[in-house]
């Protein structure tokens, strides 16, 4: 039976074109940390392979014999939230199931039974002590989704769990590894009294923390040739930078764009098609419109104030935020999700180029959704847009709504960058493409339309470049309109065959009347056109 990529849950090897889950982590060092009865965590950001790794290295240790590793989910205690009863009682029968399931045997939960009475407080920490002086070998337990529970049920389970400590292995486990997004030094939990308590202080008996990273280049070269191997289907080669840019190694998007041009484009079924870039970049727009679960999860997290005060000033075209302004747990929050990488000596950005376009379209999705323009307004006859025309329009657009219209998105200080990108979305929906480049420092955003010309991989495309800035109180127009044209060629230089090349600037530096800030004429550099627009 043909095997497929997974995009819903732990990996199952006989099922799911697979990385080696023990491959992906330094199985040596958690070896290790299990045989120094340490207490550790194991953290990344959603669907990369956590507990398909958690649950690869409970079946390790359960083969070797030397102990009874158990793997517990406790994400289903979430729903009480402060009930801390609740709570303990939903993780404590969790493990007792678990447990049964690997021993065979109703034992853990008879002794779960045996404890109705004991205080929440001191249940878990008294259920795990008595399943240890029980047990022939040795307990570790993995408990994945650590995170999922909130304030005081979190900080009892954190307690409780620090509590035994102290009398591993005979009296409690030997080994405990939480899971999560998030490692458990920056969870701040806000109590019912709204007291806040650091993960640190309620677990300070962690050892390490490790991090779950993505797959190299040479990963997902190797999962998609074993859909080559088993099905003979085969992958143009500049498939493999084409995904690499794409998804940077995050494992479901890996996945998922795999699974859409492979399975889901229904003519990609017959095996003798070769997959082409082409099909990948279609396979991607089809799965940001769609707005999986995955996709959905992320947009949801722009919503929180914390993400916000990260992400604005990489959409709004800003100078170098101060990042001693910005808190650290705030940072260290939004790369936990996945949402930005840090690198020594770079400007923070975007993940990856997926999230880079995900971001700016979900913000002004209804706004697109209010916009009357069509896009057959500014066809010319051979398929391409009028992109003058286009302009024209958005300035008058721009003049008569960007008060109100800017107003309604939650990133605020970057309206007229994401006005522009809903009204350019409306317009190449279904028909074209826009390639974004942003990120914190660049003072500037680059967006290249492209609208094929004809159906089917191959045909003639229009290129479009579109350089977006800022004007503030403190820039000089002549200034910032050369270092524009500069960059504009320089990234119509970098992208190649590209047919035009727009310069926009919308000026926030004071209450300048409309007459003065709407204006457009043509320049040139390096003896190539530019068109200049102020709004």
């Amino acid at each position: 039976m043909e095997r497929f990529f997974n995009t819903a849950g732990p990996q199952i090897l006989a099922d799911n074109y697979s990385i080696d889950p023990l491959s992906r982590f330094d199985l040596d060092e958690m070896l290790a940390l299990i045989r120094q009865k340490r207490y550790f965590v194991l953290h990344a950001p959603r669907q990369t392979g956590k507990t398909s790794c958690l649950l690869a290295l409970r079946d390790l240790l359960n083969s070797q014999d030397d102990y009874i590793a158990v793997y517990a989910n406790v994400e289903g205690g979430q729903a009480s939230r402060n009930n801390v009863e609740n709570v303990v009682g939903a993780t404590c029968d969790t493990i007792a199931e678990q447990f049964r399931m690997t021993l065979k045997s109703d034992l853990p939960i008879k002794i779960k039974k045996e404890l109705k009475d004991v205080k929440p407080d001191a249940k878990l920490a008294t259920f795990l002590q008595r399943l240890s002086e029980t047990m022939p070998k040795p307990i570790v337990l993995f408990i994945d989704e650590i995170d999922a529970l909130v304030g005081d049920s979190l900080v009892s389970i954190l307690r409780q769990l620090r509590a035994g400590y102290a009398n591993r292995p005979g009296s409690f486990p030997q080994s405990i590894v939480l899971c999560g997004v998030r490692d458990v030094r920056d969870y701040r939990i806000v109590l019912s009294n709204q007291d806040i308590v650091t993960g640190g202080s309620a677990f300070n008996i962690k050892a390490e923390s490790l991090r779950l990273g993505n797959f190299s280049k040479e990963e997902i070269r190797e999962l998609y040739m074993q859909h080559t191997r088993e099905t003979g289907q085969q992958w143009d080669e500049a498939c493999f930078p084409f995904v690499w840019e794409a998804t940077e190694g995050q494992p479901w998007l890996v996945n998922a764009l795999a699974r859409e041009v492979t399975w889901s484009m229904k003519e990609n079924r017959d095996r003798t098609v070769t997959i082409t870039p082409e099909m990948l970049f279609r396979a991607k727009e089809r799965l940001i419109y769609r707005r999986d679960t995955h996709i959905d999860q992320l947009i949801d997290k722009l919503k929180e104030p914390r993400v916000k005060r990260i992400i604005e000033p990489m959409l709004s075209d800003s100078p170098e935020a101060d990042d001693t302004l910005i808190p650290t747990d705030d940072l260290q929050y939004v790369e936990d999700m996945g949402l930005i990488k840090r690198e020594r000596g770079k400007p923070r950005r975007i993940a990856n180029s997926i999230y880079q376009e995900v971001i700016p379209r979900e913000l002004t999705y209804t706004t697109q959704d209010g916009l009357i323009q069509q896009p057959q307004w500014f066809l010319r006859p051979d398929g391409s847009i009028d992109m003058e025309k286009l302009l024209l329009d958005f300035q008058q657009f721009f003049r008569q709504n960007a008060d109100s219209w800017i107003g309604r998105f939650d990133y605020a200080e970057a309206g007229p960058q994401l006005l522009l990108q809903a009204f350019l979305q409306r317009i190449v929906n279904g028909g074209g493409y826009i390639d974004r480049e942003y990120g914190l420092g660049r003072k500037r955003t680059d967006l290249l339309i492209r609208k094929p010309l004809t159906d089917g991989y191959g045909g003639p495309v229009q290129r479009v470049v579109l350089e977006l800035k800022v004007k503030r109180p403190k820039d000089g127009l002549d200034t910032m309109i050369e270092t524009g044209l500069r960059q504009t060629w320089e990234y119509m230089d970098t992208v190649g065959s590209v047919d035009e090349g727009h310069l926009i600037i919308f000026d926030r530096s004071g209450e300048k009347p409309w007459e003065e800030r709407i204006w457009h004429k043509s320049a040139e550099y390096n003896g190539h056109p530019i068109m200049l627009w102020g709004m």
